[in-house]
């Protein structure tokens, strides 16, 4: 064992490698959780077997290592946020997308960080929000910060998480940061029609980028409807073998 919770070289933990067909050593990735639970080591190892990182390799199941990942990633999606922001003068960068952006790089093989409940849910979310603003009249009101709580505010809240959770459930798309997506709509934060479009944009454009680093860590993230358990989205489903002919009569 190397120092800080890392694996060494010849620790029984340490992914071994295999021959192929053709004669090339692959290394073996154990999709196991990390010492944190989720993927994010998945993903880790994954970077580093195709970055050729072999210190990386080493020790990508340690907590620090883990932590310093997990911090470059909430650097980089939000950075770029910020940077389309001020490029386009539009507001990228929301609350919700902060903890959509953890799902997607600690559990990104559970149905809640797939692309279609991602997106499906901050768009149930967003609706549920502004359907709350229209029903009590605050569509035009200051956001509750400014104002304060009030009785017409508390009911488009209550009114916007209970649509939401409802709706995900129904539509079989759950997201849990979708919850803080109509909050922040029925609170006024965000209420108006456009900037709400930016917003599902936002969440787009972090799911492209979810997309594009757990594929390129080797972590089979789904294209866009969740991967159910026991099947690889890279294969197609094995077909069941065709029922035994009946034996002959005698």
């Amino acid at each position: 064992m190397t120092g800080g919770g890392g694996l060494g070289p010849n620790d029984s933990s340490d992914p071994p490698d295999r021959t192929g067909d053709d004669g090339a050593t692959r290394p073996v990735r154990r999709l196991r959780p990390g010492p944190i639970g989720g993927d994010m080591a998945n993903v880790l190892l994954g970077l580093a077997e195709r970055l050729r990182v072999p210190s990386l390799r080493q020790r990508y199941s340690s907590t620090a290592v883990l932590g310093l990942f997990a911090f470059v990633n909430g650097l980089v999606s939000i950075a770029l946020m910020s940077l389309a922001a001020l490029l386009t003068g539009a507001p990228f960068v929301f609350p919700s997308l902060g903890p959509t952006a953890f799902l997607l790089f600690y559990t990104p093989m559970l149905p809640t960080a797939s692309p279609r409940n991602t997106v499906f849910g901050h768009a149930i979310g967003a609706g549920a929000g502004y359907l709350a603003l229209v029903v009590f009249g605050l569509t035009d009101r200051p956001p509750a910060l400014v104002t304060g709580v009030s009785g017409q505010r508390i009911g488009a809240a209550a009114l916007s998480l209970g649509l939401t959770a409802g709706l995900m459930v129904w539509c079989r798309v759950p997201h849990p940061p979708a919850g803080a997506t109509t909050l922040i709509i029925s609170l006024g934060i965000l209420r108006d029609l456009h900037d709400i479009g930016v917003l599902m944009l936002a969440v787009v454009l972090l799911v492209i980028q979810g997309f594009a680093i757990n594929r390129l860590a080797g972590i089979p993230y789904p294209t866009w409807a969740p991967v159910l358990p026991g099947t690889d989205p890279g294969e197609p489903p094995e077909r069941p073998e065709p029922p035994a002919p009946p034996a002959a009569p005698r």
